[in-house]
C-alpha cells in the first residue's frame, strides 16, 4: 500500500498548496484508501485535467447534499483528502473513469478560482497520535469489535480482516475500518475531520457498538417474522385441509365466516328494531340456502349494505357560536344571510335538542362560493361532509335505489353518502339541483320531495333497503344558479337563500384575503416576493373579468402568478410589484371595457338591465320605424313572455300617442321593428317592458333616449310599472357599464335599501310606478302633445293626397304624417304636422 499519513506527517506538516478540487457525491475518501470514481460533470472533468497536467494530485471533498448538480463552495465540506491519480481512462460517452489513492487529510483555506474548475488553497492536517499504551488498547478493542461485526453482519468479506490486522499504526487502522464500514456520509465526514487518533478510535468504537445493536435487532425481527410465517403457513395448510374435507363431504358452502361476521355486526345496539328484524330474516334465509344458489350473492350484498350503514352513529355538534362564526368568516367573505342562518340553527340547537336539520337552498350565480360554503358549514359544526352533484341526473333510481328484483341492483345515492360519511347526521350538499332532468325512467326531483320534506324524511324509504331511514338530523344544503328551473313543490320544501353577486369592494377584499395568498402558494411563490397592489386587482376585476362571482378573477390572478414564477425560474429574485400600469404586461390586452356606456343620446335606443345565471347584464334595445301597414316585428331570439311584454308596451303607446305628439293612427301606416342584439342568446322575461316602451316612444317621437340612463320594470297595458327580481345583479351591471341613473319600480324600494351602500354609490335611482314617470327621466326632453288643429291639418292633407297626386300614387307623399326620422343629438326633432 502507499505511504501512510503518519509517514507523510513529518514531511508535509503545515504545508500549503493550491490544488484542483473534485467534489464527491455520497462518498468520503480516507487517507491510504484506493477507490474508483466515475466523473462526468464539466468542472470535475476540468479538475482532473488540471491535476494530470501537474503532479497528479487532486483534493477530494464531499458535497453536503448529493442532489446538488452544481455545488457552490457552501455546498462542500471544508475538510477532505489530498489524493493521487493512479489510473485514468476516458470513456466514449465523455465520462472519465479514474482510480485515486488518498494521501493525507487537508482543509480548505480559500477558493482561488471556480472556472473552469475549483482551485483551492489547502493546508495539510497532520494526525495527532502517540505510542501510549492507552491508544494501543483502544485500537485493539476497536479491531476486536470490527472482527465481531464482520462475522455477525455478513456484509463484508472475511478477507478484509486479514488486511486490517496487518496494519500496525492505530491512526491508519481507524481510517481503514471507517472506509469499510456502512456508515452514513455525515458519520464518515465526522471521522475524517477528527485529527486525533484517540478521538477517532473512540467515535469509531461507539459507531461499531450502535451497528451491532442494529444487527441484533434485525436478527430478532427476522426470527419473529420467520416464526409468524411458519404459523401462517401452518394455518393455511390446515384451512386447505379443512376445505378439502368439506368438499369431499359436500359441505363446502364458504359462508360460515360471513354469517358469523353478519351476526357480530347485528349486535350493534344502535340498529333500530325494525332494521334488526329485517336483517335477522335475511340472515336466516342466507343460512338455509344451498351453497350454489343464485340468490346467495343478492342476499349477501343486501346484508352488507343494510348492516354497513352507521346506525346510531351521530357526531356531536360544536355549539360554540363564536367559534362557528370565526370558521365561517375564515373561509368566506360576505354571505351574511347564510352565516346568520347557520348561527341561528346553533343557537336554537343549544336550547332545543329535538331540532331537525335545516334544509337550505343557496341560489346565486356561479363563483360566489355556494359549494365551498357547504364544506365550511360542516367544519363549523364539526360534522362529516359529503357532496353529490345532481347535474345531469335523470333517473329516479339514483336517488331512491333499485328494487332488489333487478340484476345488479344497488341502493340510492343517499344511502351511499350516509355510508361514506360514517354518521347519520352529516352535512349533505346536493349540488346543482337546478340541472336535473327527467325522462322515461322517472323524475328525480319527485324523489327529492320526500327526502327534503322535514315532515316526511324521518321515514325515508329506499327501494333497495326496504326499511325506513331517519334523515331528520341530516343538514341538507342544495345549490342552484336558476331558481326558476327548480319545480315549485321542491322549492316549497326548502328555505331559499339568495346569494347575489359580489360588488367590486367585496371582490377586492376576497382577492386580497383569499385568492392572492392561495395562488401564490399554489404557484410556489412567497408572499415577500410579490406585491400586488389594490389598483392592479381592481384593474383585473374591471377589464379582465365579467362575472358575478370570483372564479375568473382567481384564474386571472393565477395567470399573473405563473408569469412571475417563470421570471423566478429564470433567475430574477424580485420582489415583483404588480400595479395598474403593468398589469397588461402579464395578462395581455383587456377583453372587456369598464364604464363605457354610450357617449351620445340616440333615437330609438334604450338601455335595459337583465338578470342571467352569470349575474347582471346591460342590454341595448333598438327600435326602428318605417312606412308600412302596422306590423310589429320582434327579433333577437325573444321568449314568449318578452314578446308579450313588447306588445303590451306597444299597445300602451297607442293609447297615449297624442299626448306624446304621435299621430293617433300611426299604427295603420307604420311598421315597428324591435331588436335586441346578440341574437344567438335566448332572452325572456317581463322586466324589459319599460325599456322597450321607452325605445318605442323615442323612435316614434324622434326624441333621443339619454345614454346614461338604464331601466328595468314590467309594464302593463295601462302603463303600470310592476316589480322585478335580481335587483342587486342589475344595479352592479349598471355600475360596471358607467350608467348614472337607474329607473326602478317603486315596489322594489325595500330591496333597494338592502343593497350595500358601496354598490349604490355613484348612482341615482328613479323609483316609478307608472310609465308616465319613466319617459321624463328616460328621454332627453318630453315631446309636445298634439292639438285638435294638428289633427284637422292632417285630415286635410290626407284628403288632398287621396285626390290622386302622382307622388301619392308612387307611394311618396310629403304631406302624409309619418314618425320623424332619428335626428343627431343636440338638435330638436321636427314637429309632426
Amino acid at each position: 500500500m502507499a505511504t501512510s499519513e503518519k509517514g507523510t506527517t513529518r514531511k508535509r506538516a503545515g504545508s500549503k498548496r493550491v490544488l484542483p478540487l473534485l467534489p464527491l457525491r455520497g462518498v468520503v475518501v480516507f487517507p491510504s484508501m484506493s477507490i474508483p470514481l466515475e466523473v462526468g460533470r464539466d468542472k470535475s472533468v476540468a479538475a482532473l485535467d488540471e491535476a494530470m497536467s501537474g503532479d497528479r494530485l487532486v483534493f477530494l471533498a464531499t458535497q453536503k447534499s448529493a442532489r446538488v448538480n452544481h455545488p457552490l463552495p457552501d455546498d462542500i465540506y471544508n475538510v477532505g483528502t489530498v489524493a493521487e491519480i493512479r489510473h485514468l481512462v476516458k470513456l466514449p460517452d465523455g465520462t472519465i473513469r479514474v482510480i485515486v489513492e488518498g494521501r493525507f487529510r487537508a482543509a480548505i483555506l480559500e477558493y482561488i478560482s471556480d472556472d473552469p474548475c475549483y482551485l483551492a488553497k489547502v493546508q495539510h492536517l497532520p494526525s495527532v497520535s502517540d505510542d501510549s499504551p492507552e491508544l494501543e488498547a483502544t485500537a485493539r478493542a476497536v479491531l476486536a469489535e470490527f472482527e465481531n461485526y464482520v462475522k455477525q453482519s455478513k456484509r463484508l468479506p472475511a478477507e478484509i480482516l486479514v488486511s486490517i490486522a496487518d496494519v500496525d499504526e492505530p491512526d491508519r487502522m481507524a481510517d481503514d475500518i471507517a472506509a469499510n464500514m456502512p456508515l452514513r456520509v455525515g458519520q464518515k465526514q465526522e471521522l475524517l475531520e477528527t485529527v486525533s487518533a484517540m478521538e477517532r478510535l473512540e467515535k469509531l468504537a461507539a459507531m461499531l457498538r450502535a451497528e451491532m445493536d442494529i444487527i441484533e435487532l434485525e436478527r430478532r425481527i427476522q426470527a419473529r417474522v420467520r416464526k409468524q410465517m411458519e404459523k401462517t403457513q401452518k394455518e393455511y395448510y390446515l384451512r386447505e385441509q379443512m376445505k378439502a374435507i368439506q368438499k369431499e363431504l359436500g359441505d363446502d358452502d364458504g359462508k360460515g365466516s360471513e354469517i358469523e361476521e353478519f351476526k357480530a355486526r347485528l349486535e350493534n345496539p344502535g340498529i333500530p328494531e325494525e332494521v334488526r328484524e329485517k336483517a335477522r330474516k335475511e340472515l336466516s334465509k342466507l343460512e338455509s340456502m344451498p351453497p350454489m344458489a343464485a340468490e346467495m350473492v343478492v342476499v349477501r350484498n343486501y346484508l352488507d349494505w343494510l348492516l354497513g350503514l352507521p346506525w346510531g352513529v351521530y357526531t356531536r355538534d360544536t355549539l360554540d357560536i363564536d367559534r362557528a362564526e370565526q370558521v365561517l368568516d375564515e373561509d368566506h367573505w360576505g354571505l351574511e344571510k347564510v352565516k346568520e342562518r347557520i348561527l341561528e340553527f346553533l343557537a336554537v340547537r343549544q336550547l332545543s335538542k329535538s331540532l331537525r336539520g335545516p334544509i337550505l337552498c343557496l341560489v346565486g350565480p356561479p363563483g360566489v362560493g355556494k359549494t365551498s360554503l357547504g364544506r365550511s358549514v360542516a367544519r363549523a359544526l364539526d360534522r362529516k361532509f359529503v357532496r353529490f352533484s345532481l347535474g345531469g341526473v335523470r333517473d329516479e333510481a339514483e336517488i331512491r335505489g333499485h328494487r332488489r328484483t333487478y340484476v345488479g341492483a344497488m341502493p340510492g345515492k343517499l344511502v351511499q353518502l350516509l355510508r361514506q360519511a360514517g354518521s347519520m347526521n352529516p352535512v349533505i350538499l346536493l349540488d346543482e339541483i337546478d340541472k336535473m332532468s327527467s325522462d322515461f325512467r322517472g323524475d328525480p326531483s319527485a324523489a327529492l320531495l320526500e327526502m327534503l320534506d322535514p315532515e316526511q324524511n324521518k321515514q325515508f324509504g329506499d327501494h333497495y333497503l326496504e326499511v325506513p331511514l331517519d334523515l331528520s338530523q341530516v343538514m341538507f344544503i342544495t345549490t342552484a344558479n336558476n331558481l326558476y328551473a327548480i319545480p315549485r313543490p321542491l322549492q316549497d320544501r326548502m328555505e331559499i337563500i339568495q346569494i347575489p353577486g359580489y360588488t367590486e369592494d367585496e371582490k377586492l377584499n376576497i382577492a386580497r384575503q383569499f385568492l392572492v395568498p392561495k395562488q401564490l402558494k399554489e404557484n410556489g411563490l412567497k408572499p415577500e416576493q410579490v406585491a400586488m397592489a389594490d389598483d392592479a386587482i381592481l384593474e383585473i376585476i374591471r377589464l379582465y373579468t365579467k362575472e358575478a362571482g370570483v372564479r375568473n378573477l382567481e384564474r386571472q390572478i393565477g395567470g399573473v402568478c405563473r408569469k412571475l414564477a417563470r421570471e423566478v425560474v429564470r433567475g430574477k429574485e424580485g420582489p415583483f410589484e404588480v400595479i395598474k400600469d403593468n398589469i397588461e404586461d402579464y395578462l395581455g390586452v383587456p377583453p372587456y371595457h369598464y364604464g363605457l356606456a354610450d357617449t351620445e343620446d340616440k333615437v330609438g335606443v334604450a338601455t335595459g338591465l337583465a338578470w342571467t345565471e352569470m349575474g347582471g347584464e346591460t342590454m341595448a334595445i333598438e327600435v326602428s320605424v318605417m312606412r308600412g301597414n302596422g306590423k310589429l316585428i320582434l327579433t333577437g331570439k325573444l321568449g314568449e313572455v318578452m314578446r308579450e311584454s313588447a306588445q303590451a308596451g306597444y299597445t300602451y303607446l297607442r293609447t297615449v300617442a297624442e299626448s306624446l305628439g304621435i299621430p293617433s293612427d300611426f299604427s295603420e301606416r307604420t311598421d315597428v321593428h324591435i331588436h335586441i342584439p346578440e341574437g344567438a342568446i335566448p332572452k325572456d322575461g317581463p322586466s324589459a317592458g319599460i325599456a322597450m316602451a321607452s325605445a318605442l316612444a323615442s323612435a316614434l317621437t324622434g326624441v333621443p333616449v339619454r345614454h346614461d340612463v338604464a331601466m328595468t320594470g314590467e309594464i302593463t297595458l295601462r302603463g303600470r310599472v310592476l316589480p322585478i327580481g335580481g335587483l342587486k345583479e342589475k344595479i352592479l351591471a349598471a355600475k360596471r357599464a358607467g350608467i348614472k341613473t337607474v329607473i326602478l319600480p317603486a315596489e322594489n324600494r325595500r330591496q333597494l335599501e338592502e343593497i350595500p351602500e358601496n354598490a349604490r354609490s355613484g348612482l341615482k335611482f328613479a323609483l316609478v310606478s307608472h310609465m308616465g314617470e319613466v319617459l321624463p327621466v328616460a328621454l332627453a326632453e318630453m315631446p309636445e302633445p298634439r292639438s285638435a288643429r294638428d289633427e284637422v291639418e292632417v285630415e286635410a292633407a290626407e284628403a288632398e293626397a287621396a285626390a290622386g297626386s302622382s307622388e301619392a300614387a308612387a307611394g311618396i307623399d310629403e304631406d302624409v304624417p309619418v314618425p320623424p326620422a332619428p335626428v343627431p343629438p343636440g338638435q330638436q326633432p321636427p314637429a309632426v304636422m
